[in-house]
């Protein structure tokens, strides 16, 4: 058994304790010397992706400042905002706008509210307590959540490694939400893991990072028993699934997670959509 599998197999809430306890050494030393950011978390408080968590945050703010146009007085919707990765730099940036970001981790919600909101009163953040079989045991399922913002409020809407986590009928309602709050002339930047017939058989079988499980609606899962772990979702699939929602896709940059793309030639691990209205 994997690395990986064996993290999986364990509940949500042991997940985040053995995080917390494999990185507090370093978090200590870090403490302890200075070494830390005051607008950053530590190592084992970040429940969501990789790398160094500053620069990580910077990279995400250039992508949305390249592909989607972000500007100084947009009002932005962060869909899973997790522990603040991408709101951090976007201080910097949202200045005379207004950003709102909702999760399913409280944790991380806390932490934003405490160290960005009190700071930056134009950043707001909410607890949203959704089912997600990777981070949570809640009861409330996402396909039944209703964003809690109005029609038509956002010009921007992005979602970092949310969609790679979430099943294809949470994706579905989660498009169709996304059309109802953003702006007609909106933008949306999302990432995902996407294949097509020339990749299907390379993502199946790739060596540490693989979707060996099939589904015929046309999606693969990294793991059967934790659905949520990671997703990789077809490109018909995904073209379907934004027209039933009102949306197009206007581009996709692929990522360098499957290997057809270099890591110096991509903009981002995961693939990113570039998402409109029609």
């Amino acid at each position: 058994m994997s690395i990986r599998s064996l993290y999986y197999a364990l509940s949500p809430e042991i997940r985040l304790l053995v995080r917390k306890i494999y990185y507090w050494p370093h978090d200590c030393y870090r403490n302890l010397f200075g070494k830390k950011g005051i607008m950053e978390p530590g190592k084992g408080d970040i429940y969501i992706g990789s790398g160094d968590f500053i620069e990580q945050g910077k990279k995400q703010a250039q992508q949305l400042k390249e592909y989607i146009d972000l500007r100084s007085d947009d009002v932005v919707l962060d869909i899973g905002s997790g522990i603040g990765r991408t709101a951090v730099p976007l201080t910097e940036i949202i200045t005379t706008g207004q950003y709102e970001g909702f999760d399913v981790v409280k944790k991380g919600v806390d932490w934003c509210q405490k160290n960005i909101t009190t700071k930056y009163p134009n950043f707001s953040f909410k607890f949203v307590p959704l089912h997600n079989d990777l981070y949570n045991t809640f009861d409330t399922k996402v396909s039944e959540f209703k964003f809690p913002y109005p029609n038509h409020h956002f010009d921007k809407v992005f979602l970092f490694s949310v969609f790679t986590h979430m099943k294809t009928h949470e994706i579905q309602h989660y498009l169709k939400e996304i059309q109802r709050v953003m702006k007609p002339e909106g933008k949306c930047l999302a990432t995902f893991f996407l294949y097509d017939e020339n990749t299907e058989e390379t993502i199946a079988n790739n060596e540490g990072f693989s979707f060996p499980h099939q589904f015929s609606e046309g999606y693969r899962l990294m793991n059967k028993k934790v659905e949520s772990a990671n997703i990789a979702v077809s490109i018909p699939l995904l073209q379907k699934m934004t027209e039933n929602a009102g949306l197009e896709i206007e581009n996709i940059q692929p990522g360098y997670w499957n290997g057809f793309v270099s890591k110096e030639n991509a903009a981002h691990f995961q693939d990113i959509a570039i998402i409109k209205n029609k």
